[in-house]
């Protein structure tokens, strides 16, 4: 019987133990993480580990759009949002556009330092 990496199953507890404001803020996270690695395996030249990591941005994007609550009048602006990153990443990923991937970065970033921030403040 194998036995289970230590640190997948600290991640597997961390998620199943959080609240959904964390685990949103782990998604803005592990988004970040990815398009940084995409950039890095743009840089070498190594289209399968950016092809990769760009598809797993786009599907905790897409995880994002799906927890938008479609009542909320702000929810509008932040689907839009989230497909125009989506469809950064689509142009970044065929274009092999390192300046796309940067600009959904950054959008990503402030996303999630405005969440860690309101997160604080409901504290």
């Amino acid at each position: 019987m194998a036995m289970k990496n230590p640190f997948q199953t600290y991640q597997q507890n961390a998620v199943t133990t959080s609240s959904p404001q964390e685990l949103t803020l782990m998604l803005y996270n592990g988004c970040i993480k990815f398009i940084r690695l995409s950039a890095m395996a743009m840089e070498k030249k190594n289209i399968e580990a950016k092809n990769t990591n760009i598809i797993k941005a786009q599907n905790i994007l897409q995880e994002l759009r799906g927890s938008l609550n479609m009542e909320i009048e702000l929810s509008e602006s932040m689907d839009s949002l989230y497909e125009y990153m989506i469809s950064q990443l689509v142009s970044a990923n065929i274009n092999n556009d390192a300046s796309k991937l940067k600009e959904v970065e950054e959008l990503a970033e402030e996303f999630r330092n405005t969440w860690k921030t309101a997160m604080e403040q409901m504290k």
